[in-house]
């Protein structure tokens, strides 16, 4: 299969290239809280929903599989009563959270920067 995709030349400014799909799945407000808050460790799916305040169970079950199905995140379900399932980030969903968690510090160490923008602009 490795080698089926090897020659793969992927570019996201092409409206017809897949990597536009897997761009927008990641840095989709939902997804980059998601995988910030598995690089941090596993999470039963309720204490994922808790830790990404603010989420419904239906975004964030559409945002996990998603990025499962991109191979960034791992269910792992245990055939117990109840049942327990965790999830936790794969080496690819490691990767991509290891670029997306540098612009969330970015943009927190930067709103009062943002806020005066925003001010600026109202004034006008």
């Amino acid at each position: 299969m490795e080698d089926e995709f090897e020659n793969l030349v992927a570019d996201v400014f092409s409206r017809r290239c897949t990597s536009r799909t897997v761009l927008e799945t990641i840095t989709g407000r939902w997804a980059i809280l998601a995988l910030a808050a598995l690089y941090e460790g596993p999470y039963r799916f309720n204490a994922l929903r808790r830790r990404v305040d603010g989420v419904s169970e239906k975004m964030l079950s559409q945002t996990l599989q998603a990025l499962e199905r991109d191979g960034m995140v791992l269910r792992e379900a245990e055939h117990t009563i109840p049942p327990r399932v965790e999830y936790s980030l794969t080496t690819l969903g490691r990767e991509a959270a290891e670029h997306l968690i540098p612009l969330i510090s970015w943009v927190e160490g930067r709103m009062p920067d943002v806020m005066s923008a925003r001010e600026t602009y109202q004034g006008r």
